[in-house]
């Protein structure tokens, strides 16, 4: 029961997801950390795996970059594969001093001028919300392993490169209390919640709008691995 996204038959999925954004983080986890992992899914580059975590039975596959994309993979996993909760673990930049490079951030909601609720469904609100139990799996996780937490409100941004140059990430955080930015979160919460599913966002934060921090690609695509445990500590408890 292939779709045009993803060429997985039905059963080859579990019904826990971890959904890094880049395909090659994605290729990164299920080599390093699932034991006979076996790739799903190759359309459009897009690497999907599964394997066992500890015993437990665990999917990994990349997003992509944004809401759209985001929001075609999430759907279909949910919708078309009988998936039940998927992690996203992604990067993030930091809009304050409290978040710095390398730091693990747990979303609690999501924050966007994005159309990609209303347009998806009617729903005209400005932030979506994660699964509460799930947050909560994580925060226990995250405990077990001494890895501390950053968690608050996210701003998930339709747009990378802004050619509005004032310091508009000050605003976000002061009026939204937005204290990171990514571009997928919003799209997954709202899947999630439309559909009845579970859904959760780890992020590292990557660089920062008030200081000069930065990581590399290949820093990002290989490094950030105590969102990594956390999350797969989390799935084997689902």
């Amino acid at each position: 029961m292939s779709t045009p996204h993803n060429q997985a038959e039905m059963g080859e999925i579990a019904k826990t997801v971890l959904m890094p954004g880049d395909p090659l983080r994605a290729k990164f986890i299920a080599e390093t950390f699932l034991e006979n992992p076996v790739q799903f899914n190759s359309v459009r580059n897009m690497f999907g795996y599964t394997g066992t975590y500890k015993g437990k039975e665990v999917s990994v596959m990349g997003s992509g970059m944004g809401m759209p994309s985001i929001g075609i993979y999430s759907y279909e996993l949910y919708s078309q594969y009988g998936v039940e909760n998927i992690i996203r673990i992604g990067s993030a930049g930091s809009y304050c001093e409290k978040a710095k490079v390398y730091d693990v951030v747990l979303a609690t909601e999501a924050y966007s001028k994005s159309n990609f609720a209303l347009v998806q469904n009617g729903y005209d609100k400005d932030k979506t919300y994660p699964s509460d139990k799930l947050n909560d799996m994580i925060r226990e996780s995250a405990k077990n392993l001494g890895i501390p937490l950053i968690e608050g409100c996210i701003h998930s941004s339709d747009v990378f490169y802004q050619e509005d140059k004032t310091p508009y990430h000050e605003k976000l955080y002061s009026d939204h209390g937005c204290f990171a930015v990514e571009m997928e979160s919003f799209a997954l919460f709202h899947n999630a919640s439309v559909l009845g599913k579970n859904a959760a966002c780890l992020l590292t934060i990557s660089d920062s709008f008030v200081s000069k921090e930065v990581t590399t690609a290949e820093e990002r695509q290989n490094s950030f691995t105590n969102m990594m445990k956390i999350a797969l500590e989390t799935a084997i408890n689902l």
